[in-house]
């Protein structure tokens, strides 16, 4: 029966996860396998966008009926125009294998076919939904026909694709191979040699070799089971083959010799252009070409193939490998070597049989041993003083190039270890770097050191060793800086890529001397050098006791030196504040009631319009808090209570007070985070949000007034006066408190201070200042006047020139802490303190009893907290001097190496004395160095000659403001004071 192409039955919405679920379990139950994740031409099929695709187009029997579908759904997975064709049956039966019986039931709910007729067959035909066991036995090639697929394989070789005979459509297999022509007879076809159209419409088609493997479940092959393809199959008839006649003299005269002559102008323009012997190959490369040329021995052909090889070690050097040219090396060795006889009557050859023993000879197997005497041995060629030929001066060009493409091609690590294994590259850096000192092979010797600097990592060179005397000569002797670093990096880097340690031995005396000098210069890179030879040099103690042997001596002192790294510690550094907490925070306690406006600031405020001034009245008495409020109406009263007693006593201006609401609306003007309230309750309360009292008010230039801490004996509360100036609220506490009087105006000494009973001794005096203990309880007693407790009142005081205002805490230096400190101690309280004292201060006797002191939370307070009520944290603030660090915050640069060298020497310093005492160090000279003067020979003596005195306080101060050296500064005074005994 026809299908419909609309859907029998929506298809569920269901997310990917549920999707697959509930298709797993499908297969599970049914018993066949998913594919989860699918790929077709590498690309991943998303099995349930595949479905709902093929669902909307009809299922997947209309889409195999439609041709071209499947190649469309292909490219909504992106498979390419190109390729979706070829891929389209692969997609089929992906949706096949996964997705065609899981439609049937799901989509049409029915019941799909066996898997015997479904998922184990290839996704050839359609027509899922009336597949049956009996229909798809009685015809399978009406399925085949009806298939309408564009892509046709057989992988498996389920089922043959087969055209039928004479059918015309051209379409050939591509699951089997065709069967070849059968052979026939030569018989020449003197007919027409076009083919006729009967002739053309037979395609070619293969030879059966079985039935269909797709209906293997059928009991037995029959006749009206094979496919009509086959039974009806004929052979092709052979295919007449297209002669052409033969051009003979006989035939065909004219054209036979049109062709003869035609042969023979060819003939003659090939003899002409023939090409000559050896001509018309392109040779070896450049890189062979170079090789050969420099090996030739001809002059023109070694300086062609220096220019080329210089140009390829630069460009090319990290991919041209010594061991891919043999005897590349050797060739060049043997030409820098050749620049001896511009000096010497010589001709070096390498031996490699160690039979030669001639002076010319070098032995290419374990190196030459006394190569410096032979050359020392060698009489110079004396050299007119006159113009040098062209001839001699592109020889040392030459020379110097060949010692460039050395270099250059050292500096890959393959190269450096190729040299490294030949004994001969070690003898020409010997005979070239040894050579009379001329400024024409200045460049050549730099060439060559640089080559020294990657090879001696794999060398062991002991002290005999004739190189490693010549690197230390070039140090001692040279004045040239780019010389002299690269020797000393040569030096440094011997052996390090070996498990032999680099002891630096037999070192002159000279040479560390030239080091420590360098360690004064303003040249980082130099620096740097000298320090890791120093480095490696006082890591071994024998190195350290011949240093300890020349210190009494002129021409050196230890002692300078240690300076000179002590300094290094220092080097790049740069200041980095931290501070330190002192004294934490503790907040104040807001103020119960709104603060009285001192004379002067009410003088001012009187002579104010308004609203300018309650505007300037809110400002002086209250402040922002965030956490704070203020009923509206006690605002108000407030505001009423100060200054309608003015308004009619011509104190004031003549403009009246403001209305509530004008008043209440610019509290919100005024204090940027204040806002009007209302609090819902049983009552409702207006409030505004945002604003408390201060403690004391501050004037119109925002400086807070000094309050008054003096509480007498017997009262609750403080004085709480608020007064401008230091030293009218010294006056105050002076007149109203201790009760000294002024000398009266007219008489002598009018003004001053009444003194006559200022020193008159009076037990019962005592400061009420807060809680200040100087004369009460707990205090030794003293000879107590009322002099001596006018010069105690200062302490509580700000200073004159504070202007008052709030304590601030320190930030700038330690001197403001101590201070702090000092202050604290003599129980000093500012004037301006914002804690007022509750009756729970007061001891039996009215006195301040210091341990009734309590906090905000009802507890009592610990002595130590008494200064701080109120107050922001006080910090000390202290000046690192920090020196560089890597990218990982490790110490890094010169003075990490100066304070590793100092490690090494308070380390070997003990170790060397005792080689001194036992007498086991032989210095360059070949004596037993012993110290028959200075200090005795202890390693304590050693240690305070060398870490005493600066050095020693040079080093305490790194160690306590160089936090990134401190470790290593801790490990040298550490294993100082080991040494020492301590």
């Amino acid at each position: 029966m026809p299908h419909s192409k609309q859907a029998e039955k929506p298809t569920e919405q269901l997310d990917g996860e549920q999707f697959m679920h509930k298709l797993a379990a499908f297969h599970e139950e049914r018993g066949t396998t998913l594919e989860t994740s699918p790929r077709v031409h590498s690309k991943p099929i998303d099995l349930q966008r595949l479905y709902k695709i093929v669902l909307e187009q009809g299922g997947y029997d209309e889409v195999t009926r439609s041709r071209g579908s499947w190649r469309q759904i292909g490219l909504e997975f992106n498979l390419g125009i190109n390729t979706a064709g070829a891929y389209a049956f692969t997609l089929k039966t992906v949706y096949y294998k996964n997705l065609a019986a899981f439609e049937i039931k799901d989509r049409h709910n029915k019941t799909p076919p066996p898997k015997e007729i479904l998922e184990d067959l290839t996704a050839r035909g359609g027509d899922l939904l009336t597949r049956t066991l009996d229909t798809f036995r009685q015809a399978p090639a009406e399925d085949a026909e009806a298939s309408g697929e564009e892509e046709v394989t057989t992988p498996n070789g389920n089922k043959m694709d087969i055209d039928e005979p004479g059918s015309g459509t051209g379409r050939s297999t591509r699951g089997l191979r065709q069967a070849p022509p059968q052979r026939v007879l030569f018989q020449p076809d003197v007919s027409s040699s076009r083919q006729t159209r009967t002739a053309t419409s037979h395609g070619q088609s293969p030879q059966p070799t079985s039935a269909a493997p797709g209906n293997s479940y059928s009991a037995a092959a029959s006749q009206h089971s094979m496919p009509h393809s086959i039974s009806n199959y004929e052979p092709r008839p052979p295919m007449p083959l297209t002669l052409r006649g033969v051009v003979t003299p006989a035939n065909n005269p004219t054209r036979f010799y049109q062709h003869v002559a035609q042969s023979q102008v060819g003939q003659k323009r090939k003899a002409k252009d023939m090409t000559k012997p050896g001509c018309g190959y392109d040779g070896p490369n450049i890189y062979v070409r170079t090789l050969q040329a420099l090996r030739s021995g001809i002059r023109e052909e070694q300086d062609y193939a220096l220019h080329h090889l210089v140009k390829i070690s630069h460009e090319r050097g990290d991919k041209f490998r010594f061991e891919a040219f043999p005897m590349l090396a050797e060739a060049l060795g043997e030409y820098i070597r050749g620049i001896t006889s511009e000096y010497y009557d010589i001709k070096w050859k390498v031996d490699y049989t160690e039979s030669d023993k001639s002076i010319n000879a070098l032995d290419g197997l374990n190196g030459t041993p006394g190569l410096v005497e032979r050359l020392k041995s060698l009489v110079r060629i004396d050299v007119a003083d006159e113009l040098e030929p062209k001839q001699k001066s592109m020889h040392f060009e030459k020379v110097k190039e060949a010692g460039l493409t050395m270099r250059n091609l050292s500096l890959m690590e393959d190269n450096a270890k190729y040299l490294a294994d030949m004994a001969e590259i070690r003898d020409t850096l010997t005979i070239v770097l040894s050579l009379p000192d001329d400024p024409r092979l200045t460049e050549l010797r730099h060439y060559l050191l640089d080559v020294a600097e990657m090879v001696t990592r794999y060398w062991v060179m002991p002290e005999n060793d004739p190189l490693y005397r010549i690197l230390l000569d070039e140090i001692n002797r040279s004045s040239d800086r780019g010389a002299i670093l690269t020797s000393l990096r040569a030096i440094c880097r011997i052996s390090m890529n070996l498990k032999d340690n680099n002891n630096l031995s037999s070192v002159p005396i000279t040479v560390v001397e030239k080091l420590a000098s360098y360690l004064l210069l303003q040249d980082e890179e130099l620096v740097g050098a000298a320090l890791d030879f120093l480095y490696q040099y006082t890591a071994v103690p024998s190195n350290v006791a011949i240093l300890l042997f020349h210190s009494n001596k002129p021409t050196y002192r230890l002692a300078p030196l240690l300076k000179e790294l002590c300094r290094l510690l220092r080097h790049g550094e740069v200041e980095v504040q931290a501070k330190s907490l002192l004294q934490h925070a503790i907040p104040d306690i807001p103020a119960e009631t709104i603060p009285d406006v001192p004379d002067d600031l009410l003088r001012q405020l009187l002579q104010m319009d308004e609203p300018e001034r309650s505007n300037t009245w809110l400002k002086c008495v209250f402040e922002e808090h965030k956490d704070s409020e203020i009923t509206q109406i006690a605002l108000w009263q407030a505001y009423q209570s100060r200054f309608t007693p003015f308004s009619n006593t011509g104190l004031a201006n003549a403009s009246g007070l403001l209305p509530a609401a004008e008043f209440i609306k610019n509290v919100s003007i005024i204090f940027e985070n204040a806002t009007a309230q209302v609090v819902n309750g049983t009552t409702s309360k207006f409030i505004i949000k945002g604003i408390r009292p201060r403690h004391t008010p501050i004037d119109t230039r925002r400086q807070a007034y000094l309050r008054c801490l003096w509480q007498p004996p017997r009262t609750t509360k403080p004085c709480d006066v608020f007064l401008p100036k230091p030293e009218d609220l010294y006056t105050h506490i002076l007149t109203a408190h201790i009760g000294v009087t002024r000398t009266p105006e007219g008489g002598e000494g009018a003004g001053e201070w009444d003194q006559s009973d200022a020193h008159i001794i009076d037990m019962d005096i005592e400061c009420h200042w807060s809680h200040c203990l100087r004369f009460t309880h707990g205090r030794p007693r003293l000879e107590k006047s009322k002099a001596q407790l006018a010069r105690h009142i200062k302490v509580h005081l700000p200073s004159a020139g504070g202007g008052g205002g709030k304590p601030k805490p320190s930030s700038s230096s330690s001197s403001s802490s101590s201070s702090s400190s000092s202050s604290s101690s003599s129980n000093r309280t500012p004037a301006n303190a914002t804690y007022p004292f509750t009756p729970n201060t007061l001891g039996p006797h009215g006195a301040h009893d210091p341990r009734l002191l309590v906090g905000p939370d009802g507890r009592p307070r610990p002595r130590a907290d008494i200064d701080d009520l109120g107050r922001e944290p006080v910090f000390q603030a202290i000046a690192y001097h920090n020196t560089p660090v890597d990218e990982h915050g490790d110490p890094a640069g010169l003075s990490l190496t100066a304070v590793l060298v100092l490690r090494n020497l308070a380390r070997n310093i003990p170790k060397a004395a005792e080689l001194i005492r036992n007498g086991d160090v032989v210095d360059e000279e070949g004596a037993v160095a012993k110290r028959k003067d200075g200090p005795a020979a202890g390693a304590e003596d050693w240690l305070e000659e060398c870490f005493g005195g600066e050095v020693g306080r040079m080093l305490v101060w790194s160690l306590g403001f160089n936090r990134v050296l401190a470790g290593y500064v801790a490990d040298v005074v550490g294993l100082v004071r080991k040494g020492k005994g301590e």
